[in-house]
């Protein structure tokens, strides 16, 4: 037997509970590996209070689809990864977990130097981020604004648009202004103003917009920017195609993975994690992600 976070039936964070469930064990084209982090995001909150993605099977189910450890079984038909690899990866559930079951191609290789508390939350934001920068596509010497931009997807998108040479505005609390610049960006303050504040640093327009926060910054941003297939929000998924808006493909892959890892690996990106839980208290770990205020990832250490 093995530990686990599970819930039985939706609910708020105190349905999470740590359970011993049967060992799982390593089938064709999988491996089995063993959790020392795993990452908590938005995700997993819908998974726990009742929505049911396609594939997903009945409760009890354990959320997670992020995680860090290490190989310690390989299933037959396996050939790239042995006993011992140190590994990050991503799937639908499952990761808030001592053991996960990973297919082969949903893992890539963690650089020795990145700690296991960023390598078990990187793969979700940072992938996010990505795709939407596809899709955005910002180039040299545009302005892309960002909602939620001390999060972890939208921190992730400020380094990678920067990097493509865009301006980029984001906006968070006061409290994390310091931390947006540092990344690169131009802060603005959330409220009564806003536009005001983002066409003051824009005086020649929105080029494009990630919205990661929903609600009023959804709404604004559509008098924002100049063409409305290059703004994709994260939250609004219901009211994005009437509106003209665009959300994030399906596309992560272990190779999109590896190149992002490659890149953190050569410090051209960081990743900030703003606070570790044990298993045992990611009903805590959910509570925080909810508040919705906090900079960068929240992660469970695992092992």
């Amino acid at each position: 037997m093995s530990r686990a976070v599970v819930f039985d039936e939706p609910g708020g964070p105190e349905v999470l509970r740590v359970a011993e469930v049967k060992e799982p064990q390593a089938g064709p084209g999988q491996v089995r590996v063993r959790v020392r982090a795993a990452g908590v995001q938005p995700y997993d909150i819908g998974i726990r209070t009742g929505w049911v993605p396609p594939g997903v099977g009945p409760l009890p189910r354990i959320p997670g689809n992020e995680f860090a450890g290490v190989v310690d079984q390989v299933g037959p038909g396996v050939t790239d990864w042995t006993a011992g690899d140190e590994v990050l990866g991503f799937g639908q559930l499952g990761a808030y977990a001592e053991l996960i079951l990973s297919p082969a191609d949903q893992i890539t290789r963690k650089p020795p130097g990145m700690p296991w508390e960023v390598a078990g939350g990187f793969t979700a934001g940072m992938q996010t981020a990505h795709i939407a920068m596809e899709v955005i596509a910002p180039r040299e010497g545009e302005v892309l604004l960002v909602h939620g931009a001390a999060g972890s997807v939208g921190s992730a998108a400020v380094q990678l648009a920067r990097a493509a040479g865009a301006t980029v505005i984001g906006t968070a609390r006061e409290a994390n202004h310091a931390y947006l610049r540092s990344l690169g960006a131009l802060p603005v303050t959330y409220g009564e103003g806003v536009v005001e504040r983002i066409r003051a640093l824009a005086p020649g327009g929105v080029d494009a917009v990630l919205d990661g926060a929903g609600g009023e910054a959804f709404d604004l941003s559509l008098g924002l920017v100049a063409d409305r297939g290059r703004m994709v929000t994260l939250v609004e998924h219901d009211r994005a195609e009437a509106a003209g808006v665009r959300v994030t493909p399906a596309t992560r892959s272990a190779a999109r993975l590896a190149g992002l890892v490659e890149r953190y690996a050569r410090g051209e990106l960081t990743w900030h994690v703003r606070a570790t839980y044990p298993l045992d208290r990611a009903a805590d770990a959910q509570r925080d992600v909810e508040s919705g205020h906090g900079r960068g990832k929240v992660v469970l250490l695992v092992g």
